[in-house]
């Protein structure tokens, strides 16, 4: 088996503070300065970004100028190409004109990260075909024959591994798809599963294991993994502290020393624009706050 990473921390990282979002404000090259040298202060060696976008640039450009220690893994966010009666916030319906012209900008979205990646080839360690884009529950739905056709593109006009990031659930029913990637990547979430502080890392240990089996021959990682401070309407209740995710992170960066497997800590500052108010799960799974001030 190929490795594609060698081992060393990784964190997701997306800089959007109050006032900012990927619709309307970016960050500034002089904020993700700031940035980046934290996290290259606190020894991460690779981040994950979400999209080909100004943010994205603004991150590889200050890598490269200010001569970082940091690799990006760098992808393209979907918009849903099929409706779905089952999504996780309630039946989605699209018109026949809605899902074209998601297409078209889907594709559109690969041939900016193409051009980015050959821009900054040295910058990038590999690049991923979409983020949860098989779900039952999902909001962005595309296909496995759209997924495997975006990945045999960046391989035909990048020379980088492909994945594809999501859930170990939906990597059982993959297979086609898998052998079109150079790696398999994958998200695990104790809290959204109802899982107790006590059982996350035996279910991290679980899923890493059974997508392991499933692919022998490719390496898995964790493009997504962490801990929120304050929980959704789903989670159990009590479960979302600083107290919690100190005592989760700390286990899991245990355990994947001792494994030496990479997986990207979700996320690395909290974000306030995920939600109508700041009070959300999704705004803080950070390990720092939106000040930049660590949590723990």
């Amino acid at each position: 088996m190929k490795k594609i990473f060698e081992f060393g921390k990784a964190i997701c990282y997306s800089g959007y503070r109050d006032g900012q979002s990927p619709e309307t404000v970016c960050p500034t090259k002089e904020q993700i300065t700031e940035d980046l040298l934290i996290l290259v202060d606190e020894g991460y060696k690779y981040i994950r970004m979400y999209d080909p976008n100004d943010h994205a640039r603004f991150v590889l450009e200050v890598i490269r100028e200010k001569k970082l220690p940091l690799k990006c893994l760098l992808g393209v966010d979907s918009f849903a190409e099929a409706s779905n009666e089952h999504s996780a916030v309630g039946p989605l319906s699209f018109t026949d004109e809605q899902i074209a012209a998601n297409i078209k900008r889907n594709d559109n979205e690969y041939e900016k990260l193409i051009a980015l990646v050959k821009e900054f080839d040295d910058e990038v360690i590999a690049v991923s075909i979409g983020n949860e884009n098989t779900p039952e529950w999902g909001t962005r739905l595309v296909s496995e024959a759209r997924l495997i056709e975006h990945a045999d593109r960046l391989h035909e006009a990048l020379d980088k591994p492909v994945t594809f990031c999501e859930g170990a659930f939906e990597w059982m029913k993959l297979d086609e798809l898998a052998k079109h990637l150079d790696f398999i990547s994958v998200h695990n979430y104790p809290m959204h599963a109802r899982i107790l502080l006590e059982d996350a890392i035996p279910e991290n240990k679980r899923a890493y294991k059974e997508v392991s089996e499933k692919y022998p021959d490719k390496e898995v990682i964790f493009t997504e993994v962490g801990w929120t401070v304050k929980i959704s309407s789903h989670m159990i209740e009590g479960q979302g502290s600083v107290e919690n995710q100190k005592t989760y992170i700390t286990a899991l960066n245990k355990w994947l020393e001792e494994e030496q497997i990479i997986a990207f800590i979700f996320e690395a500052f909290d974000e306030t624009w995920k939600a109508e108010t700041p009070d959300k799960g999704e705004c803080n799974w950070g390990l720092h706050y939106m000040d930049r001030t660590k949590k723990w």
